[in-house]
């Protein structure tokens, strides 16, 4: 159960530190990514983000 905790600690920190790189690319600003305002705090739901990213890295599984 430790080996699956620290990978998914490494895969937090990974995504972490894409996320201004996928930015920049796009990813976060796609038309069913939410963005909004509740109790004075931006809050952003990568919906469209996520499904694009989980295809590519299906995709890349399946070749390898």
């Amino acid at each position: 159960m430790i080996r699956w905790m620290i990978v998914i600690f490494l895969a937090l920190m990974f995504i972490g530190w894409l996320t201004p790189l996928l930015n920049k690319l796009g990813f976060g600003k796609l038309p069913g990514d939410l963005r909004f305002r509740l109790f004075g705090r931006d809050w952003y739901v990568p919906l469209t983000t996520t499904i694009l990213l989980s295809l590519v890295a299906s995709l890349i599984s399946q070749l390898v």
